[in-house]
C-alpha cells in the first residue's frame, strides 16, 4: 500500500509482466467522476490498483489526496493462503483485510475500484466491499468496473487518469479473471450502499458508478 496526501511527489509501481504501452478507453464513469472532482475541494480518493504516477499527480493537482492499495497482487501471495480441511485450500480474507485495507480512520470522497473485485478470490469480494462501505463517507462515490464476459486475451490493467472522458489501460500483470457477475449479482454485493448506476460501454467492462 501507499500513501500520498498533498503535494504532487511521484510514485511508480511495477507489476509481473508490465507492459509499457497505453490503450486509451472512453468511460463514461470516469467522466462523472471527473465532474465531482472539479466540483469540490480537497477530497480524499482512494485508488485501489497498481500504483500510477500519472494518477498521483493528477489527483494532486486539483487539490485532492490520494491513498493507494494494489488488492490483486497482494492477494496473489502464498501468504494468505493456507490448507482447509477439505484438502482444498482457503484465503485467509480478515487477515488480508486487516492488513490491506487499514485506513488508521481516514474515511474518503471518492474510490476508484477498477476491475478489481473480478481479479480477487470470491470469498474475499463481499467482505472487501464492505469494508470500503464502511470507509467511505456519506455520499461518497466509487467507480467500479466489472467484466461482462471471459474473454481470453484480457489482462490485468492500469487504469491512467486523464483530464478527459479517456481513461489509459496499461497491461499491469499476468493475474486472470477469477470470475464474471451477472447484473443481479453486481447488485446484490452493492446491496449496503444507497444507489448505484450502470453504463453501457462498447467493449467487455461494465461500468457502475456507486453512492454510499
Amino acid at each position: 500500500m501507499r500513501s500520498i496526501f498533498g503535494g504532487g511527489g511521484a510514485a511508480t509501481g511495477t507489476s509481473r509482466g508490465a507492459d509499457a504501452s497505453r490503450v486509451p478507453r472512453h468511460s463514461s464513469g470516469w467522466k462523472e467522476m471527473l465532474k465531482h472532482l472539479h466540483s469540490e475541494e480537497s477530497q480524499r480518493v482512494l485508488d485501489i490498483g497498481p500504483t500510477s504516477s500519472t494518477n498521483i499527480n493528477y489527483i494532486t493537482s486539483l487539490g485532492h489526496s490520494i491513498y493507494m492499495a494494489n488488492l490483486v497482487e497482494e492477494a496473489a501471495k502464498a501468504e494468505w493462503w493456507s490448507r482447509a480441511e477439505d484438502g482444498g485450500t482457503k484465503f485467509d480474507v480478515e487477515r488480508f483485510l486487516a492488513t490491506n485495507l487499514n485506513f488508521t480512520g481516514r474515511n474518503f470522497d471518492i474510490v476508484l475500484l477498477w476491475d478489481t473485485a473480478d481479479y480477487l478470490p470470491e470469498a474475499s469480494v463481499a467482505p472487501v466491499l464492505k469494508r470500503i462501505h464502511n470507509v467511505m463517507e456519506p455520499g461518497g462515490l466509487m467507480l467500479a468496473f466489472f467484466h461482462a464476459t471471459t474473454d481470453p486475451g484480457a489482462s490485468f490493467c492500469r487504469f491512467h487518469l486523464t483530464d478527459t472522458d479517456v481513461v489509459e489501460m496499461q497491461r499491469a500483470g499476468s493475474y486472470p479473471v477469477e470470475h464474471i457477475y451477472s447484473n443481479r449479482k453486481v447488485e446484490n454485493l452493492l446491496s449496503d450502499f444507497s444507489s448505484y448506476r450502470f453504463f453501457l460501454a462498447k467493449d467487455s467492462l461494465r461500468e457502475v458508478i456507486i453512492t454510499r
